[in-house]
Protein backbone atom coordinates (compact mmCIF):
# COMPACT_ATOMS: atom_id res chain seq x y z
CA UNK A 1 0.00 0.00 0.00
CA UNK A 2 2.36 2.46 1.03
CA UNK A 3 4.59 1.35 -2.08
CA UNK A 4 1.77 1.79 -4.34
CA UNK A 5 1.28 5.53 -3.27
CA UNK A 6 4.98 6.08 -4.19
CA UNK A 7 4.75 4.69 -7.16
CA UNK A 8 1.57 7.04 -8.28
CA UNK A 9 3.25 9.84 -7.36
CA UNK A 10 6.46 8.89 -9.57
CA UNK A 11 4.41 8.09 -12.85
CA UNK A 12 2.12 11.79 -11.90
CA UNK A 13 5.44 13.37 -11.63
CA UNK A 14 6.39 11.72 -15.39
CA UNK A 15 3.20 12.22 -16.91
CA UNK A 16 3.50 16.23 -15.17
CA UNK A 17 7.21 15.94 -17.01
CA UNK A 18 5.95 15.01 -20.37
CA UNK A 19 2.59 17.46 -20.51
CA UNK A 20 4.75 20.66 -19.48
CA UNK A 21 7.37 19.41 -22.44
CA UNK A 22 4.39 18.88 -24.85
CA UNK A 23 3.99 21.35 -28.32
CA UNK A 24 0.90 20.98 -29.55
CA UNK A 25 1.29 20.63 -33.42
CA UNK A 26 -2.08 19.51 -34.98
CA UNK A 27 -1.17 19.08 -38.66
CA UNK A 28 -4.29 19.74 -40.92
CA UNK A 29 -3.94 15.98 -43.12
CA UNK A 30 -6.91 14.21 -42.81
CA UNK A 31 -7.12 11.52 -40.13
CA UNK A 32 -6.72 7.69 -41.73
CA UNK A 33 -5.87 6.05 -38.70
CA UNK A 34 -6.95 6.21 -35.11
CA UNK A 35 -6.20 4.80 -31.97
CA UNK A 36 -8.45 4.24 -28.90
CA UNK A 37 -8.25 3.69 -25.26
CA UNK A 38 -11.85 2.30 -23.75
CA UNK A 39 -11.83 2.16 -19.78
CA UNK A 40 -14.00 -1.02 -19.64
CA UNK A 41 -15.48 0.19 -16.09
CA UNK A 42 -16.89 2.97 -18.07
CA UNK A 43 -17.70 1.40 -21.59
CA UNK A 44 -17.65 -1.88 -23.05
CA UNK A 45 -19.10 -1.89 -26.12
CA UNK A 46 -16.07 -2.55 -28.07
CA UNK A 47 -17.49 -3.44 -31.78
CA UNK A 48 -19.95 -0.85 -31.18
CA UNK A 49 -16.78 1.64 -31.09
CA UNK A 50 -15.23 -0.34 -34.11
CA UNK A 51 -18.45 0.32 -36.10
CA UNK A 52 -19.21 4.07 -35.51
CA UNK A 53 -15.36 4.32 -36.89
CA UNK A 54 -15.80 2.56 -39.55
CA UNK A 55 -18.82 4.73 -40.74
CA UNK A 56 -16.70 7.50 -39.84
CA UNK A 57 -14.72 6.48 -42.84
CA UNK A 58 -11.31 4.69 -41.42
CA UNK A 59 -10.34 1.46 -42.55
CA UNK A 60 -10.40 -1.59 -39.98
CA UNK A 61 -6.73 -1.98 -40.11
CA UNK A 62 -6.08 1.45 -39.59
CA UNK A 63 -8.15 1.01 -36.06
CA UNK A 64 -6.00 -0.06 -32.48
CA UNK A 65 -8.18 -0.53 -29.51
CA UNK A 66 -7.26 -0.93 -26.08
CA UNK A 67 -9.28 -1.53 -23.03
CA UNK A 68 -8.83 -1.34 -19.67
CA UNK A 69 -9.73 -2.89 -16.38
CA UNK A 70 -8.43 -2.65 -13.20
CA UNK A 71 -8.46 -6.80 -12.44
CA UNK A 72 -7.06 -8.42 -15.54
CA UNK A 73 -8.60 -11.81 -13.84
CA UNK A 74 -12.33 -10.00 -14.68
CA UNK A 75 -10.89 -10.18 -18.68
CA UNK A 76 -13.40 -12.30 -20.85
CA UNK A 77 -13.45 -9.96 -23.85
CA UNK A 78 -11.50 -10.88 -26.86
CA UNK A 79 -9.45 -7.51 -26.99
CA UNK A 80 -6.71 -6.26 -29.13
CA UNK A 81 -4.93 -5.27 -26.24
CA UNK A 82 -5.64 -5.18 -22.56
CA UNK A 83 -4.34 -2.67 -19.85
CA UNK A 84 -4.24 -3.16 -16.37
CA UNK A 85 -1.97 -1.22 -13.30
CA UNK A 86 -0.07 -4.51 -13.22
CA UNK A 87 1.05 -3.68 -16.85
CA UNK A 88 3.08 0.11 -15.89
CA UNK A 89 6.20 0.40 -13.62
CA UNK A 90 7.89 2.93 -12.14
CA UNK A 91 8.75 6.53 -13.52
CA UNK A 92 6.04 5.77 -16.53
CA UNK A 93 8.17 2.65 -17.31
CA UNK A 94 5.55 0.50 -19.51
CA UNK A 95 6.08 -3.63 -18.71
CA UNK A 96 3.45 -4.64 -21.78
CA UNK A 97 5.30 -4.97 -25.20
CA UNK A 98 2.16 -4.02 -26.79
CA UNK A 99 0.74 -1.07 -25.42
CA UNK A 100 4.48 0.61 -25.80
CA UNK A 101 3.86 -0.50 -29.81
CA UNK A 102 0.72 1.27 -29.20
CA UNK A 103 2.41 4.65 -27.83
CA UNK A 104 5.12 4.21 -30.27
CA UNK A 105 2.47 4.40 -33.15
CA UNK A 106 2.29 7.92 -35.06
CA UNK A 107 -1.58 7.41 -35.49
CA UNK A 108 -3.06 10.50 -37.03
CA UNK A 109 -5.72 10.55 -34.10
CA UNK A 110 -6.07 9.13 -30.62
CA UNK A 111 -9.67 8.73 -28.81
CA UNK A 112 -9.51 8.81 -24.71
CA UNK A 113 -12.78 7.65 -24.34
CA UNK A 114 -12.87 7.58 -20.49
CA UNK A 115 -13.76 10.04 -17.78
CA UNK A 116 -12.71 8.51 -14.45
CA UNK A 117 -9.42 9.60 -13.72
CA UNK A 118 -6.91 6.88 -13.74
CA UNK A 119 -3.45 7.69 -13.95
CA UNK A 120 -2.35 5.00 -15.90
CA UNK A 121 -4.79 5.80 -18.91
CA UNK A 122 -3.53 9.51 -18.70
CA UNK A 123 0.19 8.04 -18.68
CA UNK A 124 -0.37 6.20 -22.31
CA UNK A 125 -2.29 9.28 -23.59
CA UNK A 126 0.20 11.13 -22.61
CA UNK A 127 3.00 9.17 -24.05
CA UNK A 128 1.03 8.77 -27.06
CA UNK A 129 3.07 9.91 -30.57
CA UNK A 130 -0.48 10.73 -31.80
CA UNK A 131 -1.12 13.83 -33.93
CA UNK A 132 -4.48 14.52 -32.34
CA UNK A 133 -5.40 13.91 -28.81
CA UNK A 134 -9.01 13.96 -28.26
CA UNK A 135 -10.92 13.19 -24.99
CA UNK A 136 -13.72 13.27 -22.27
CA UNK A 137 -13.19 16.02 -20.26
CA UNK A 138 -11.47 15.13 -16.42
CA UNK A 139 -9.03 16.32 -14.40
CA UNK A 140 -6.28 17.15 -16.91
CA UNK A 141 -7.47 18.50 -19.64
CA UNK A 142 -3.82 19.49 -20.75
CA UNK A 143 -3.71 15.59 -22.36
CA UNK A 144 -5.75 16.97 -25.49
CA UNK A 145 -5.69 18.63 -28.41
CA UNK A 146 -10.08 18.52 -28.38
CA UNK A 147 -11.93 17.81 -25.38
CA UNK A 148 -15.88 16.58 -25.72
CA UNK A 149 -17.46 17.06 -22.23
CA UNK A 150 -19.69 13.84 -22.77
CA UNK A 151 -20.41 11.39 -20.79
CA UNK A 152 -18.65 7.82 -21.78
CA UNK A 153 -22.99 6.20 -21.44
CA UNK A 154 -24.08 8.45 -23.71
CA UNK A 155 -22.09 6.95 -26.70
CA UNK A 156 -25.16 8.33 -29.49
CA UNK A 157 -24.30 11.91 -28.25
CA UNK A 158 -20.22 11.21 -28.56
CA UNK A 159 -20.68 9.98 -31.88
CA UNK A 160 -22.37 13.08 -33.36
CA UNK A 161 -20.17 15.40 -31.58
CA UNK A 162 -17.04 13.74 -32.51
CA UNK A 163 -18.67 13.94 -36.30
CA UNK A 164 -19.43 17.22 -36.11
CA UNK A 165 -16.04 18.29 -35.25
CA UNK A 166 -14.06 16.29 -36.91
CA UNK A 167 -15.69 17.84 -40.04
CA UNK A 168 -15.32 21.67 -38.91
CA UNK A 169 -12.07 21.01 -38.58
CA UNK A 170 -11.49 19.03 -41.94
CA UNK A 171 -10.45 15.99 -40.56
CA UNK A 172 -12.63 13.74 -42.21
Amino acid sequence: MFLKAFKEKSNQNYINKLLSARKAAVDSRKISSVGVILNLNEFSDFEGFRNYLKTLGFKTNKVKIIGFLEDNKEINFHWEIYVSPKDFGWKGKINKIEIQTFVETQFDALISFYKEDIMELDLITAQSKANLKIGLSNSDQRLYDLILDVKPSDFSLFKIELKKYLTVLNKI
